[in-house]
């Protein structure tokens, strides 16, 4: 992995990717007790930042190999995102998803033309299907992040961050990641390392998932007890990636959790203030900026709303939080 990947699938998602901004809101200021800016991933096609990964992958394989098909497993964020690239390039996917996951990200890849082969999270491993279907077919495996080329085109995010930086006149800033295998956050970091060191990234995971922070606490990969049972549905992942994790130990400050009561009333407090819609693992990074000044060090705080793939009840739940 290397900017010049970084480069290369920019270089492919122009035109395709939406150019998302960093906003800002002095009410989300003052509760932060510093500058914040906000990333808005939720606006990317498919509401998350996986359609980079996806369509780089994707537009990264040769014609011939592309036309038979490819396969991802997904809880559903990076599953949208192939589904979304494969359908734009006129190819088969199959997307193996959590019987648990949203349904609301169950039928948007499903509407997207893929066909999803649903498993049993806490009794079955994604990873096994995924591979017994890919062999069976002859489909290429896309993994949601330990896989070159999704980094690489989830890295375009953080090239476009240290540019507004700049713009910005920002010379130092943390970065928050909401964090699950270490996809976006690694691409982001490598992104700042080579156009704005003055960039700190950090991951962010809520609390009881937090396989992260302590495997760069520890310097080793550590993997969660649990595979379910959190809202944050979309950063929860068994354990950091082999590819993505010397990377974030190389390039990333200290890890932090947040709760998910925390992530809900950033969701709220997203779509007051900003009008965006975040969904609980989405808007984990900006309840870190608003609730865990203490660990913080930057007067500003450059924060990803990761997605805003939300049921309607669990966007009450959040807007409730308001009240």
């Amino acid at each position: 992995m290397n900017i010049d990947m970084i480069r290369a699938a920019a270089d492919r998602l122009a035109g395709h990717a939406r150019r998302t901004p960093l906003l800002s809101s002095p009410f989300l200021d003052e509760i932060a007790g510093r500058r914040v800016l906000v990333k808005p991933e939720c606006l990317q096609h498919t509401g998350s930042f996986k359609f980079r990964g996806g369509w780089s992958a994707v537009s990264a394989l040769d014609p011939e190999t592309r036309k038979v098909g490819v396969i991802a497993y997904s809880s559903g964020n990076h599953a949208q995102g192939v589904a979304f690239a494969a359908k734009g390039h006129e190819v088969p996917a199959v997307i193996v998803m959590p019987a648990d996951a949203p349904a609301l990200k169950i039928a948007n890849t499903r509407a997207l033309g893929a066909e999803v082969v649903l498993f049993d999270r806490a009794n079955e491993s994604r990873e096994e299907i995924g591979n017994r279907i890919a062999e069976e077919r002859r489909l290429t495996l896309i993994r949601p992040y330990d896989e070159p080329q999704v980094i690489a085109g989830q890295g375009t995010c953080g090239l476009e961050i240290a540019a507004d930086a700049k713009t910005c006149e920002i010379d130092e800033a943390e970065v928050l990641v909401c964090c699950g295998g270490g996809g976006l956050t690694s691409g982001i970091a490598l992104a700042c390392e080579a156009d704005h060191p003055g960039l700190t990234v950090r991951t962010v995971e809520p609390e009881g998932f937090d396989d992260v922070k302590r495997s760069l606490e520890t310097g080793t990969i550590q993997e969660n007890d649990r595979r379910d049972g959190s809202i944050c549905d979309a950063i929860i992942t068994p354990a950091p990636g082999a590819l993505t994790f010397p990377i974030m130990s190389r390039l990333c400050g200290t890890g932090l959790t947040v709760s998910e009561d925390e992530c809900l009333r950033a969701m709220g407090h997203a779509f007051q203030r900003l009008k965006l819609v975040a969904e609980p693992g989405g808007a984990a990074a900006l309840a870190a900026a608003l609730f865990h000044g203490d660990d913080l060090t930057t007067r500003t705080v450059i924060v990803t709303i990761t997605g805003g793939n939300v049921d309607a009840a669990m966007f009450k739940s959040a807007l409730d939080t308001l009240s």
